[in-house]
């Protein structure tokens, strides 16, 4: 994790001290359960919890002395907090393997991270819809192949974001719902030493879903649907930044990064203003879409269980959640200060005499009784001179002058079929199917 891309709130889910408390917890409401199961002093039980009503300091440091002696993280854990409880500690961990703890605190911590991102998507969709209804019926040239197709708008382009990135909600959050198991069933997962019912006990406190069967960990392809929809919706970040990045060349200037008062664009050249946001976020893509693979890898382990699948998680778990964390608020004030330019994007719209409208000339030539291939090549032959006088001549102009188009339409036919507003006729419709709602508040 590189603190340049991290924020408080996400990163203090994976700070020793939230993992410690996790980790105690998971311990303290197991012996709860086993305290009324009757395997356990309940004065335990409730020595245990005193010690934990005081708030006492999570002592990180002396856990890592005992670690750096004992060699195992659990261990060394265990063996603090009974030198804060005394004699009833040994209680502690009865039945239990260190995956049960461990396993179980990584799927809180998931959960507490999934939480933070659905309200991080749940903000930018309100931005993305407010910039789309604002520009809902600002023309904008669509483009295919990055060459001028047909016109669309702009709030078009951001309504398709828009849902992209509620089907992006929805993946999410099933993955948590998905990752969010609790495993407290022992060495290879068979309760010999602990009652399942401990288990369930320990899930209602936390919030999680009982893991049906595990072996000695929670199966592997949880994980791994999580970090891959993460990785999805790092691509959709992607994809709405790159579209900005494009719209913001020299030669196209349709919107552009806000730039601020006193920003500079580039160390030897003052005038530079570069979309250095959204390059940023391709690149933050990049980072979290590249903890799929391992997470993926983490899925086949040995028998009942290994530790292979540890040192990723180590890893991947934090990197990529507050990776995503920090993109995701970077792209809701990127849309949310967007600067647009609806006059360029009509003068884009104009630079190539017309040729936008070229398939309703042809669909109208069919329509006159000429057959599919007459029709596109009467209006190809006048686009290519278009084309290749980079604008400077009108189709509109050219085909009124052919004698071939002339001759099957009137020049009120073929000016009909130069109507802009002719395109945005089902505008409304389209974001009926997107929104279907009035305007989320903000």
């Amino acid at each position: 994790m590189i603190p340049r891309y991290a924020r408080p709130r996400m990163t203090a889910i994976w700070e020793p001290e939230n993992k410690y408390r996790i980790w105690f917890e998971i311990e303290a409401h197991a012996l709860d359960a086993m305290a009324e199961l009757g395997t356990v002093p309940k004065d335990a039980a409730r020595k245990v919890w005193d010690w934990w009503s005081t708030g006492p300091t999570i002592d990180v440091a002396r856990i890592d002395e005992i670690e750096a002696v004992v060699k195992h993280d659990v261990i060394a854990f265990l063996t603090w907090v009974a030198d804060q409880v005394g004699p009833e500690a040994r209680f502690l961990h009865q039945g239990m393997t260190s995956s049960d703890v461990l396993d179980t605190c990584l799927a809180v911590q998931l959960k507490q991270a999934a939480e933070i991102l659905l309200e991080d998507l749940d903000a930018l969709l309100v931005v993305i819809e407010r910039r789309a209804r604002e520009h809902k019926l600002t023309p904008t040239i669509g483009r295919s192949h990055g060459i001028h197709a047909e016109p669309v708008t702009f709030g078009l382009k951001l309504a398709f974001a828009y849902a992209e990135f509620e089907r992006n909600r929805e993946r999410l959050a099933r993955a948590l719902d998905d990752v969010a198991t609790c495993a407290i069933s022992g060495a290879v997962g068979t309760f010999a030493n602990i009652d399942p019912r401990v288990e369930a006990h320990v899930a209602e406190k936390l919030g999680l879903a009982v893991e049906p069967i595990s072996t000695q960990v929670i199966p592997r392809d949880r994980h791994a649907h999580f970090f891959t929809t993460l990785a999805v919706v790092a691509s959709s970040i992607e994809r709405l930044a790159t579209e900005v990045r494009h719209l913001q060349r020299t030669e196209v200037l349709e919107a552009e990064e806000y730039f601020s008062p006193g920003q500079k664009g580039s160390s030897a050249m003052p005038h530079k203003r570069n979309p250095v946001l959204t390059e940023n976020l391709t690149g933050l893509a990049r980072m979290v879409r590249a903890y799929a693979v391992p997470a993926l890898e983490n899925v086949a382990l040995w028998h009942e269980r290994d530790i292979s699948h540890s040192s990723v998680e180590r890893y991947i778990g934090p990197d990529a959640t507050i990776t995503l964390d920090f993109a995701l608020a970077r792209l809701t004030g990127v849309i949310d200060k967007l600067l647009v330019y609806p006059e360029r994007m009509a003068r884009n719209l104009d630079r190539m005499g017309g040729l936008v409208h070229s398939q309703r000339v042809l669909l109208a030539l069919t329509q006159a009784g000429a057959s599919r291939e007459d029709a596109y090549r009467l209006v190809q032959r006048n686009a290519m001179k278009v084309w290749e006088s980079d604008g400077a001549l009108s189709l509109l102009d050219l085909l009124k002058g052919d004698t071939d188009v002339t001759a099957l339409l009137q020049t009120s036919e073929i000016e009909e079929r130069f109507d802009l507003d002719y395109h945005l006729k089902h505008v409304d419709s389209i974001f009926e199917r997107v929104f279907g709602r009035p305007p989320k508040a903000a």
